[in-house]
């Protein structure tokens, strides 16, 4: 009997609640939590499947790139829900997002489920009661294409994953891992830091004067030539600090005062005066990368905290799909952003006919929507203030800023030049002297009124553009208010920012929408890139590995053949190409074209000079080396060796030069790649050797006690003279070396300060506090007393007492020297909290959790903050953070974590079973050798009593 249910997957927890309420009671929604399919591990096949061909990669290479899928572990229950949930339904929606991610998902979700009912595939791009109906009564078939280049894209990151990675772990440090996107970002940085590195500054001189026409109408112009010859400025030179234009003047502090004393005692005139209209018009609606770039300019968010809090005002129904390249706006979005321009700002803020932007992004192919409030009505920030808090608030009042703008009038207005000429013959350094002045008058802000894009630095930005100048006009005299000489240095190009990389990455058609805020996020775990503010900086282990792609791997990290592949996955989403083909291409190689495939590059490595590719030189000899414990620097020419011929320099001793050890030092990402100098090498190497200050010697031994800065921190030490054993006593075999005694410094000590007393102090530590009598009970039941030590020691986490087995924790270090035996003994006589303190109030409590009706709250606990509802236990992400974290993000965090199911401890288990199976299978074996053994004594002596008979 038809039951008439029909069942809806989508693939997030957070949308079944409002899903399910809009489309009513013969309906159940279901959520998978994202992928429940993937490439196992070549560990996790099957024993079987391991020596075959898909043993390597999951991937069969040689058949056609057939792929070989296993459920997650952690998805096995929730596949067995689907399924039961799935018998009782006449129908199957399958609504995961429509991008190539979401229609994988379908397909993988139709593959595992195998339904025996019709299969509908429904798509909507808001979750709004109209968007949601629409798209239920509105289905259609997967889109097999874009399934098939979404599989390839697993596919080639798979090859590129497992092919190139081992190569880093042998050549540069286990555990490293390159990516088809990753790898290109994190050159993209690299390259950004050498040029840095390579910047050589460049000093120059310019005059600022401010002039006045009439009483209170005064304004600010710089010099901009002298005798004609314009004056040089920091967009003039080179990075290499030289001056590359032809035909300026390159001004000095001197000659540049003189112009500046000069001004000062003469009178200027207006030579020309020019006026133009001016119009700007409003920029497109947002995609993904412009969120993500607008948010970290104005709301200092970074890609992931954009991203996680758009997913919330998408399942929340307040916006529209964060993941999209597409700025175009449905016909009802373009009304409604019309009409609430119109509403609020007045008529004459919109233009009469609506505006449709064109994507400018390389390889866009997404078919959303541009990221717009959702609903064809939208909600104003006003009407939403009372629902949404902190950045929720303020990213959905960001995206409904730029959509309404986006409909909007031009600003317009009018921009006004100004040249002065000034008479400066007194100066010896020219005759005359011009200065310039520009600004912009806004005379109707159109739609400006609701939003203005923000803007990334700029090496050469000019921000007078928007300053009002008075109304002048050629021949008039002004009178010189003051002129100043101001010196300027070139600066380096930019660091990356999260927004700029973005950028950069989008402009060049590297990666999609959706992979964006993960690259980012995955160069900076790898340990590839650090941030220093909102500025993204390489550490040496990047340069180690960009070294060795660039040099073995060229074309792998390419930008114009990465971008290539981006172009090639559209192909097959559109069915213009085929997956196999195009991956045996990038697999194989070309023959037609001679363009060599990755296993050929694998193959073909030839000898990769580990040390070499894990070298940066920095000059005059110096060069930081990333080696298995870390970076360090070293002088690589010996002392009295010119680093530039590799000659021994006059008067120095050739032989020793050429024996001398290397001096080296280690170093921390701390120090920015730029800013590691030959002068700040050499400053860390003479550290490095510095052996120590002396603070004296210690009275009961004699031995020097020294201070110093070691790689865990300052701290205090004895210097053990070498003693050789006496002439008539025998050399100990393998004697242990004696070890000198060692303490860290407190952290309220400064290495600069600390005398002898305090470091005797500390190397007397673990001190006795006292000895104190405690009964124990001995095995037959009687009772004895024993005297027991009480010490105070400084540990790994902090500084504790101990008594026999038992410790307590000491509130501060110097309760070590203080802290009496009746202080010890009145902690020892409170109960012990086993490892933990008294019960923290919460962090931060929060409503009650729509799924289990009970109060949230966050706590700190032995391993982070979490969410807990007194019932489920969530710990916090990377990102979350304790202050800004929404209710609306805990119960999502709850939801997931509920949706995973309890751990379980499978692999343990196994563990257990293997071990008690080997010793069963011992036992029966000795059994069994005991039974042999026994069996072939009684048979001899049969034998021996067959023959004596």
């Amino acid at each position: 009997m038809s039951s008439g249910r029909k069942l809806v997957i989508v693939e997030s927890p957070n949308k079944v609640k409002n899903i399910a309420a809009y489309l009513g009671d013969e309906y159940v929604v279901d959520a998978s939590v994202g992928h429940i399919r993937d490439l196992p591990t070549p560990s996790e096949l099957p024993a079987d499947m391991k020596k075959g061909p898909y043993g390597k990669f999951a991937v069969d290479v040689d058949n056609g790139f057939d792929a070989y899928y296993v459920v997650d572990a952690d998805k096995k229950k929730k596949v067995a829900e689907l399924k039961r949930a799935l018998k009782d339904a006449d129908e199957l929606y399958l609504a995961t997002d429509e991008d190539r991610e979401g229609e994988a998902i379908a397909w993988h979700l139709y593959e595992t489920l195998k339904p025996k009912v019709p299969v509908k595939r429904m798509v909507f791009h808001e979750i709004t009661k109209e968007a949601i109906q629409r798209a239920a009564n509105n289905t259609r078939d997967l889109d097999m294409q874009m399934v098939n280049a979404q599989e390839t894209r697993r596919i080639l990151d798979r090859l590129y994953g497992y092919e190139v990675s081992p190569v880093l772990w042998r050549k540069v440090r286990r555990g490293l891992s390159a990516g088809r996107v990753q790898s290109v970002a994190t050159r993209m940085v690299v390259e950004r830091e050498r040029e840095r590195m390579a910047f050589r500054a460049a000093s120059y001189w310019d005059v600022e004067g401010e002039f006045e026409a009439k009483a209170g109408q005064s304004f600010v112009a710089k010099l901009s030539s002298v005798d004609g010859e314009r004056v040089a400025s920091g967009r003039d030179f080179g990075d290499d600090g030289v001056l590359k234009s032809k035909g300026v003047r390159h001004l000095d502090g001197a000659a540049a005062e003189k112009i500046a004393e000069s001004t000062r005692s003469s009178h200027a005139s207006v030579s020309a005066v020019s006026e133009k209209p001016y119009s700007r018009k409003p920029s497109a609606p947002f995609i993904t990368s412009t969120l993500q770039q607008e948010a970290s300019r104005k709301l200092r968010l970074g890609s992931k905290d954009t991203m996680r809090v758009a997913q919330r005002l998408y399942e929340n129904g307040y916006i529209t799909y964060m993941r999209t390249d597409s700025v175009t706006l449905s016909e009802s979005a373009i009304s409604a952003a019309r009409q609430q321009a119109r509403d609020l700002y007045g008529a004459e803020y919109v233009p009469d006919a609506p505006r449709r932007y064109a994507g400018k992004a390389k390889n866009a192919q997404e078919a959303h929507e541009a990221i717009r409030p959702a609903g064809d009505r939208f909600r104003t920030p006003a009407q939403v203030a009372g629902q949404l808090r902190g950045t929720e608030f303020a990213l959905y009042e960001l995206i409904w800023k730029r959509t309404v703008a986006s409909q909007m009038a031009d600003a317009k207005g009018s921009t006004a030049s100004v040249k002065l000429t000034v008479p400066v013959e007194s100066s010896g350094v020219a005759k005359q002297a011009e200065y310039s002045a520009s600004g912009t008058v806004i005379t109707f802000r159109g739609f400006l009124a609701a939003y203005e894009e923000g803007r990334d630095a700029d090496r050469y930005s000019n921000d007078d553009s928007e300053r009002r100048l008075p109304k002048l006009s050629e021949g008039v005299s002004l009178d010189v208010l003051r002129a100043e000489a101001l010196g300027h240095e070139t600066s380096p190009p930019a660091r990356f920012t999260e927004a700029t990389l973005v950028k950069a990455l989008e402009e060049r058609g590297i990666g999609r929408p959706s992979t964006y805020a993960a690259t980012v996020g995955t160069i900076q775990d790898r340990g590839y890139v650090r941030t220093r503010g909102s500025a993204l900086i390489p550490t040496w282990l990047a340069f180690a590995v960009t070294n060795l792609l660039e040099t073995h791997f060229p074309s792998l990290v390419d930008y114009d053949f990465t971008a290539s592949m981006e172009e090639g996955l559209d192909r097959i989403a559109a069915g213009d190409e085929e997956r196999a083909r195009w991956l045996s291409r990038f697999y194989f190689g070309d023959e037609g074209a001679s363009a060599e495939g990755l296993r050929q590059l694998v193959d073909d490595l030839g000898e990769i000079d580990a040390r070499g590719i894990s070298t940066i030189p920095i000059g005059e000899g110096y060069v930081v080396r990333v080696g298995r414990y870390g970076p360090y620097v070293e002088q690589d020419v010996p002392e009295g060796v010119d680093p530039a011929t590799g000659e021994v320099k006059d008067g120095a001793d050739a032989q020793a030069a050429a024996s001398a050890t290397p001096r080296r030092a280690s170093i921390t990402d701390e120090i920015a790649p730029d800013e590691m100098t030959p002068a700040k090498i050499r400053e860390l190497l003479e550290a490095a050797d510095d052996d120590g200050r002396v603070l004296g010697q210690d009275p009961e031994t004699g031995r020097d006690i020294v201070a110093k800065a070691g790689r865990y921190g300052p701290y205090v030490t004895e210097v053990l003279a070498d003693e050789a054993p006496a002439a008539d006593e025998k050399p100990k075999k393998k004697a242990a070396k004696p070890k000198p005694r060692t303490a860290s410094l407190f952290k309220d000590m400064d290495l600069a300060t600390i005398d002898l007393e305090t470091a005797l102090k500390l190397l007397s530590l673990p001190r006795v506090v006292g000895v104190v009598e405690e009964k124990k009970t001995a095995d037959d039941g009687t009772e004895k007393t024993e005297k027991v030590e009480i010490t105070a020691q400084n540990g790994r986490y902090g500084p504790y007492l101990k008594k026999g087995t038992d410790s307590r924790s000491l509130e501060t270090e110097s309760q070590l020297f203080s802290i009496t035996l009746e202080e010890a003994e009145a902690i020892y006589a409170q109960p012990k909290q086993r490892g933990r303190a008294a019960a923290k109030p919460p962090l931060k409590e929060f409503g009650a959790d729509p799924a289990s009706g009970k109060p949230v709250v966050v706590k700190d606990g032995r391993f982070g903050e979490y969410v807990t509802d007194g019932e489920t236990n969530a710990t916090l992400r990377k990102d979350d953070d304790v202050e800004t974290l929404t209710a609306e993000r805990a119960f999502e965090l709850l939801a997931e974590k509920r949706a995973k199911g309890p751990t379980t401890r499978k692999k343990a288990a196994k563990k257990s079973t293997k071990k008690t199976a080997k010793k069963t299978t011992a036992k029966t074996a000795t059994k069994k050798t005991a039974a042999k053994s026994a069996a072939k004594t009684a048979a001899k002596s049969t034998a021996k009593t067959a023959k004596k008979a």
